[in-house]
Order: structure tokens, then sequence, then C-alpha cells
């Protein structure tokens, strides 16, 4: 795994990176455009056992093309890590270990919150919004990595 600044330097100037918003049943994925413009949410995987996770979650990696992966990191309002941030680190370190590709965590405070929000601004109703709302998550989170990488 790395910090963002390691990151940015292994990813190249055109490559798509995947974030992803860590749940304990629920895995929200975005994808970048090559350029690192824009995120837009892909899907939301339920996790069955870690075998049939890790498959699908490599077949997404091969077949998008994916160079990077930003994992998103639910730290406290204060900055602290708790129970969450925790368990964030050891699906990164999963993840990390089981992927060829450069692995980073971004800080996904109010991740939820803004993609539940944002959701809220389109003419939608609250069952699609909670249907989408981890990949929205996982999108909030991977444009927040991607500016940051781009500037």
């Amino acid at each position: 795994m790395l910090d963002i600044e390691d990151f940015k330097k292994s990813i190249g100037k055109k490559s798509r990176l995947l974030g992803v918003d860590p749940g304990k049943n629920r895995v929200g994925l975005a994808i970048s455009d090559e350029d690192k413009l824009v995120s837009t949410p892909l899907k939301t995987i339920i996790k069955k056992n870690n075998s049939n996770f890790i498959n699908e979650f490599q077949g997404i990696i091969i077949e998008n093309d994916i160079k990077g992966i930003i994992i998103g990191n639910p730290i406290n309002m204060d900055g602290s890590s708790g129970p969450s941030a925790q368990s964030a680190k050891d699906f990164a370190r999963y993840i990390s270990n089981n992927v060829s590709v450069p692995v980073s965590m971004w800080d996904e405070r109010l991740s939820s919150q803004g993609a539940f929000n944002l959701s809220s601004n389109l003419d939608i109703n609250v069952s699609k919004k909670v249907e989408k709302l981890d990949e929205n998550a996982a999108s909030f989170i991977l444009q927040g990595a991607i500016d940051y990488i781009r500037r």
C-alpha cells in the first residue's frame, strides 16, 4: 500500500483508477477516465465470501484496465482513527496483497453523506438512492483523490 504521493508517481499520466467505498457486506466502486478528470459510479459488489469477492474485483480491474486503486479511509471528524478506519486499512491490505496495481487510501469523511445529499438534488426516489449509495460514495472518494492527484 502506498501513500498518496508515491501512488501519484506510480500510476502514469494516462491511467484509469478505481475508487472503493469499503463496507462490511457492500463494496461500492467507481471508475475514472484515463485523464483522471471525472469519477463515475460503477457498481456495488455484495460480499458473500472473500474468494468470490476478490475474483469479481480482479475481473473488474482487468476488464477496465485499472492502473491504481483508491480506497476510502473513514477517519473520524476529529482526525482520529476508529474501528471503521482499522477495518478499511485491513481491507486495503487485503486488496493490496491480491492485486498487482498500486493501492492507496483517501480520507472519506462525509463521502456517504455527500453522495446522499448529491443524489437528493436529483429526482430519484429514496430506495434508489440507498441502492446506489455505496457506488456514489466511491465516486465521491475517487473524485477527491483525482482532484488532489491532478494538482
